[in-house]
């Protein structure tokens, strides 16, 4: 299991597994969030055999599947909903973790510099310097 810390109370990771969960919620996680889609993964992997494993760790479970390429304002906003009503920090997970890191820069575009969200990105392993203008874009509407 590889927890990369992003920001404050928020890592990202590779998939995780079922027995992770536990290891999880000894480690202090309180939430976990799904972001990739059932279609990417076998059954055992699959957002429900996960929310299983997660919530008889003691873990509250949020399934917001981003799909490569199709990243929606609805997935934006639900990362970032699921983040603020986490009673504690927050492990996001899809196949590498390029996507939970995505969906969370997009959702803190206009609160956080976007120099900050782009070094943080890549202290956890990941160069969204390409996703600079969108950033941008989102933080001039957010009036920031």
């Amino acid at each position: 299991m590889q927890i990369r810390p992003i920001a404050e109370g928020y890592s990202v990771a590779p998939q995780l597994e079922p027995a992770d969960m536990a290891a999880l919620a000894a480690e202090g996680v309180t939430t976990v969030i799904c972001n990739r889609p059932d279609m990417e993964n076998p059954p055992a992997f699959q957002a429900a055999a996960m929310q299983q494993a997660a919530e008889a760790a003691g873990l509250a479970f949020v399934f917001n599947p981003v799909t490569g390429g199709m990243l929606t304002e609805a997935n934006v906003e639900e990362q970032a909903e699921a983040i603020a009503g986490s009673d504690g920090p927050v492990v996001a997970y899809c196949a590498s973790g390029n996507r939970s890191t995505i969906v969370w820069a997009l959702g803190v575009a206009g609160e956080m510099p976007v120099d900050d969200i782009l070094a943080r990105a890549a202290a956890g392993g990941y160069d969204l310097a390409w996703l600079r203008p969108q950033l941008e874009a989102m933080a001039a509407r957010q009036g920031a």
